[in-house]
């Protein structure tokens, strides 16, 4: 085994802080969109474009970006996606309209999800067979960490120096990302060659299987169910809870808590028996969410409810990302970034099922009983799927594969 699989390789590291940028640059907007959409005098609807056309162009991106790039190597892939992310959130400070402020945003998203997709991939052949899924947690424990401290810092920062230096930030962020991925990952190894001979034909090879697409439908609906609930999370907190507005931020900072949390456990536990993590936390969440609906009522236990929630919602993430590489293990770096374009997917079937029911006056607890079906409903196609796993061993076999070279 090489020194490199025996410790915790610098690559990661730079993987997480790039990851920790790129969720900066989706979630701190959502504080700072008063602010630029007083700047710009445009409507809330019209600044909210802001959120939603960066996460359309995360789904396009993780698709189309990824398949455009698999012949080449993938530390050089990183290293211009992170250029991409460096560009699009230096164009969003120096942002003198509206349009150009979108522009922006549009393409610091379209790195998003190639970047999260092929970086799962390097992640994984960083480390020995047995620490894949964890070595994809840490790399995701940036993310979790923007939206536990990078959030809330980001939002501090713009309300004080302006939005633009929010911006400026992320931007140093992603240039520190850059340097670490230059100098931290390895040129050459199976964690960074390119993609397998066949170039683009060999990565839709992969989807032949009808495991890989099993994992894409278990994705959108059992990460989708979560983030459903959680997007009118505030709602239910002032209007079914309680809560005051003012300590709405400090809630969220408890959820992120619970992300944090259930993103690392969630890693650990896949890297000892992948399929019996994903039955158990999908399970146990839609408890959860079931449990947050009927008691929602009682701040008490709606507090306790909303870190489960966070926790459990999250630990789903590095065994998804697992499981599809497993199954697309001859060429995962495509069906990687296809399956970050599924987690948006899911978040956005989420919130339009979430205010769906709303909008038929089912009240704000209707979020949470639809992420539970959703839920439920994701756990119901992996138990279908893993089933039929069982009579194809053949095409199972050897998803580690991917890094055994490294040994």
């Amino acid at each position: 085994m090489s020194q490199r699989t025996s410790a915790l390789p610098g690559g990661l590291i730079a993987l997480a802080i790039g990851a920790f940028g790129i969720g900066l640059t989706e979630f701190v907007i959502m504080g700072l969109l008063p602010q630029v959409a007083a700047d710009f005098a445009v409507t809330e609807s019209v600044a909210g474009w802001l959120i939603s056309g960066y996460a359309l162009s995360v789904a396009v991106g993780g698709v189309a970006l990824t398949a455009a790039v698999t012949r080449l190597r993938r530390k050089n892939v990183l290293l211009g996606l992170m250029v991409l992310f460096i560009a699009g959130n230096l164009v969003s400070a120096l942002a003198g309209d509206y349009a150009t402020m979108l522009a922006g945003r549009i393409v610091a998203a379209l790195c998003h999800g190639a970047f999260f997709g092929i970086g799962a991939v390097v992640a994984a052949g960083l480390v020995a067979p047995a620490r894949r899924a964890g070595a994809i947690a840490l790399m995701f424990a940036g993310l979790t960490t923007a939206n536990v401290l990078g959030v809330p810092f980001g939002t501090f920062l713009g309300q004080h120096l302006g939005w633009r230096a929010t911006f400026w930030a992320i931007t140093g962020v992603g240039v520190v990302a850059l340097i670490g991925l230059a100098l931290l990952v390895p040129g050459r190894g199976p964690a960074t060659d390119a993609a397998p001979a066949g170039g683009l034909r060999g990565e839709l090879r992969a989807f032949t299987h009808r495991q890989v697409w099993f994992s894409l439908v278990i994705t959108i609906l059992g990460f989708g169910g979560m983030f459903g609930a959680f997007t009118y999370i505030a709602y239910t907190l002032t209007e079914v809870s309680g809560f005051a507005t003012a300590t709405v931020p400090w809630l969220l900072v408890l959820f992120g808590v619970g992300l944090f949390a259930g993103n690392l456990a969630g890693g650990r536990a896949a890297d000892v028996s992948l399929s019996r993590t994903l039955v158990i936390v999908l399970a146990v969440l839609t408890v959860v969410l079931v449990g947050f609906a009927l008691t929602a009522t009682s701040p008490v236990l709606t507090v306790a409810g909303l870190l489960l929630m966070g926790a459990f919602g999250f630990a789903t993430v590095p065994p998804l990302q697992m499981r599809i590489t497993k199954y697309a293990h001859q060429a995962p770096t495509l069906a990687s970034g296809a399956n970050i374009a599924a987690f948006n997917v899911g978040n956005a079937l989420g919130a339009w099922i979430g205010g769906v029911t709303i909008s038929a006056g089912l009240g704000y607890t209707a979020p949470i009983w639809a992420g539970a079906a959703l839920t439920l409903l994701g756990l119901v196609v992996l138990l279908v799927a893993e089933r039929l796993a069982r009579h194809e061993p053949g095409r199972a076999a050897a998803p580690a594969d991917l890094v055994d070279a490294a040994a």
